[in-house]
């Protein structure tokens, strides 16, 4: 499967019913990346993330890190913001009550850019709306 093949099955907003398999499907691009840089679709992962993004599953925001730090190109496809489907402050608690070393490193970042000012302003509603555009165009 593809970007586009993923867009048209999924859209933007999938059923409850398909999250399950955008999960697996981000998870086999994410370690084929982690494997060998260029291995997995980037751009296939990052609508996967856009993806459970809408979905708002706080569960979801580990899966977006690891595939966030699968390789560059996969660090540049996939942006942080995609992590926050339930918000920042959310997300950040729910980081800082897991004891995994990812969810660490997560929220270190996510403090770390916070502090520089990147999510001054962060509203999911308007994020979601952004990709609303980039994927479905004005």
């Amino acid at each position: 499967m593809d970007e586009e093949e993923g867009l048209r099955r999924y859209g933007l907003r999938p059923a409850l019913a398909d999250l399950g398999e955008i999960r697996a499907l981000l998870s086999a691009h994410t370690e084929r990346e982690r494997r060998t840089q260029g291995e997995g679709d980037t751009e296939l992962m990052k609508l996967c993330c856009v993806q459970l993004f809408n979905s708002g599953d706080i569960d979801d925001a580990l899966l977006v890190w690891s595939a966030k730090e699968a390789s560059y190109d996969a660090a540049c496809s996939v942006d942080i913001e995609l992590m926050l489907g339930r918000g920042l402050d959310a997300t950040k608690a729910y980081l800082s009550a897991l004891p995994m070393t990812a969810a660490v490193a997560a929220l270190d970042r996510l403090c770390e850019l916070e502090t520089d000012g990147q999510f001054e302003g962060f509203s999911a509603d308007e994020y979601s709306a952004f990709y609303d555009s980039y994927y479905n165009g004005p």
